[in-house]
């Protein structure tokens, strides 16, 4: 058995995907707390990102708990294929949303100065909440390239 850091069923993979849920965690926190979120659709989307980035890192972090427990092998190329083709959807479903979120976030705060104007509207916290929203895309991509480098090997 090939030992990949980050790899489904390792020590470094449950910390990367409970880091996931950390950070997706507070973005969703972040964002949520910030009034007016709903109103802007990017805003929206992210926070679907978070939200479903925040069930699979969580499931997976406890299918490593689980596999670590007991001993048993997570290095199945069926169960490898099936972890590392929804590690890449969800990934670049991160991805774009992060980005129009980040967009939007960047019209508001120095394009139309919308947030000089409208004190109401939480800037900051949409501002970390991308932030946050990308440090969340950074940890699921270094978990998912490190599943498709194990999966790799098989082959």
């Amino acid at each position: 058995m090939k030992r990949v850091v980050g790899s489904p069923g390792t020590w470094s993979g449950m910390a990367l995907r409970l880091s996931q849920c950390v950070f997706a965690a507070a973005s969703t926190f972040s964002m949520v707390s910030g009034f007016g979120y709903s109103n802007y659709s990017a805003y929206f989307y992210m926070n679907l990102a978070l939200i479903l980035q925040l069930m699979w890192s969580l499931g997976l972090a406890c299918k490593d708990i689980f596999a670590l427990r007991n001993k048993k092998d997570l290095h199945t190329p069926d169960n490898l294929l099936i972890i590392v083709m929804i590690d890449w959807v969800v990934a670049i479903f991160m991805f774009s949303a992060a980005c129009a979120s980040a967009s939007l976030t960047i019209f508001f705060m120095w394009d139309t100065h919308l947030c000089g104007e409208y004190s109401r509207l939480a800037c900051r916290q949409f501002g970390l909440s991308v932030v946050l929203a990308f440090i969340t895309w950074l940890l699921q991509a270094a978990s998912s390239f490190s599943g498709f480098w194990l999966l790799v090997s098989f082959f």
